[in-house]
C-alpha cells in the first residue's frame, strides 16, 4: 500500500461538495506511433484486459507488439482524427459539460462534475486529486460502459480505488456497475435508430455490434455477453424488430484465441451474401464514437460489406450528445445521488431552512 499523500489543510469555513466522475476507455494524445507507444503500452500491460501470465505477455508486448503495432494503429487514427482531436476525448468532455449543464438546472448545488481517462491523460489519478483539493467529499463514479465487463468497468474502477489508497481523507463513494438495461438508455439508443429511419429509410435488417471479449472470460463468470444480448433484445422490443430483422455481433477481435460469438466480420460476410438490401449497423456498447466506430465499423466494415456483394450500409452513430442520451446520463447519476443530491426543493434542505426560521422567530 502507498503512503498516503499529505492532504489540503483542513478548513472549518467551506461547504463539502460531492463529485461526479465519469470514465472512458482513453485515446493516445496523437494520431502518431510516437503517442501510440506510450499509451499501447499502459492499455496492454493492464492484466484485466491480457490475461496472459505477466512474464510471457511482458516479451511479446515489449518484443513484438510494441515494435509493430504503433505505426499501423496511427494510421487508423489518423483517418478519424478531427480538429477538436480523439473523436472519444471530443465527445467524453462534451458530454461532461452538457451532464454538468443539466444537473444545474435541475438545482443540484454544490456539484463537481468531470471526466478521467483510464488509460492516458487525462489520468483518473490526477482528476481525483483535483476534485479532493476542491473540497469533493463524496463520490460518483461511472464508468461510460453500459454493459459490464472485468476488462472495462472492473478496471476503470480499479484505478479509482488505486487512487483513493493514497488519500489520507477519503471521500465516500458510489460506484454505477453498468446500465445495459436501464429504460433511459435503451430509449436514447430507440430514437438514434428511429431518427435514422425517419431520415433515410428503415432498413431489412439492423446489425448491434459490440465489442468482443475473449470467450474464456464468459467462462470465468464475466456477465458481458449476457448484458450485450439483454441490450439488444430490449432495443429490438423498443423498435418493434422480429427475431429475424435484427443480429447481435462482437467486433474488435485480438489474437488467435477464441473470443464470444459472433464476430461482427462473420456476419456482416453472410448478410452481404444473402443480398441485404439495406443494412443499419449501429454499436449500442459505446456511448462516444470512437476508432473502433468509426474506423472499425463505419470504415471497414462497409468495406467487408460491400465487398461481399451487399447493397446500402449505413452507419448510425453512438450516442454522443444526443439530448436523450444526456437525459438518460442524468437521471442514471441522479439515482445515484439519492440522499447526498441538494436541490431548492429537497426535503432535508426545507427542514433544515423551517429549523433556522423557527429558531430565529
Amino acid at each position: 500500500m502507498a503512503t498516503p499523500r499529505a492532504e489540503p489543510a483542513f478548513r472549518h469555513d467551506y461547504t463539502p461538495r460531492t463529485g461526479v466522475l465519469l470514465i472512458n476507455l482513453g485515446t493516445p494524445e496523437a494520431p502518431t506511433a510516437k503517442a501510440l507507444r506510450p499509451y499501447l503500452k499502459e492499455f496492454l500491460s493492464d492484466q484485466r484486459v491480457i490475461e496472459i501470465p505477466k512474464a510471457i505477455w511482458w516479451l511479446i508486448l515489449n518484443g513484438i507488439i510494441l515494435n509493430l503495432r504503433p505505426r499501423k494503429s496511427a494510421e487508423k487514427y489518423a483517418s478519424i482524427w478531427t480538429r477538436e482531436g480523439s473523436p472519444l476525448l471530443v465527445h467524453t468532455r462534451r458530454q461532461t459539460d452538457l451532464l454538468r449543464t443539466a444537473l444545474q438546472n435541475d438545482g443540484v448545488e454544490n456539484l463537481v462534475v468531470d471526466f478521467a481517462m483510464r488509460y492516458g491523460s487525462p489520468s483518473v489519478d490526477s482528476v481525483l486529486q483535483n476534485m479532493r483539493a476542491q473540497g469533493v467529499e463524496r463520490l460518483v463514479v461511472v464508468p461510460l460502459y453500459p454493459q459490464y465487463a472485468g476488462s472495462s468497468a472492473a478496471t476503470a474502477l480499479d484505478a479509482v480505488f488505486r487512487s483513493l489508497l493514497q488519500m489520507r481523507n477519503m471521500p465516500e463513494l458510489r460506484t454505477v456497475r453498468h446500465f445495459h438495461d436501464f429504460p433511459l438508455y435503451i430509449e436514447a439508443l430507440a430514437q438514434s435508430v428511429e431518427a435514422h429511419w425517419q431520415a433515410h429509410g428503415r432498413g431489412d435488417k439492423l446489425l448491434m455490434s459490440f465489442h468482443g471479449v475473449p470467450r474464456f472470460t464468459l467462462d470465468k463468470g464475466d456477465p458481458y455477453h449476457c448484458e450485450c444480448m439483454k441490450t439488444g433484445r430490449l432495443l429490438a422490443e423498443r423498435l418493434g424488430l422480429s427475431k429475424e430483422q435484427y443480429v447481435v455481433s462482437f467486433q474488435s477481435r485480438f489474437g488467435k484465441a477464441e473470443w464470444i460469438k459472433p464476430y461482427t466480420v462473420d456476419q456482416l460476410k453472410t448478410l452481404a451474401r444473402a443480398g441485404t438490401g439495406k443494412l443499419d449497423v449501429m454499436c449500442p456498447g459505446f456511448v462516444g464514437d470512437c476508432l473502433e466506430t468509426l474506423e472499425e465499423i463505419a470504415m471497414e466494415g462497409k468495406e467487408i460489406f460491400l465487398t461481399e456483394g451487399g447493397g446500402e450500409y449505413r452507419y448510425i452513430s453512438c450516442l454522443n450528445e444526443a439530448p436523450a442520451w444526456v437525459d438518460a446520463l442524468s437521471a442514471l447519476v441522479k439515482q445515484q445521488l439519492g440522499g447526498w443530491i441538494t436541490t431548492v426543493d429537497d426535503p432535508l434542505l426545507r427542514f433544515q431552512r423551517a429549523q433556522d426560521y423557527g429558531a430565529k422567530s
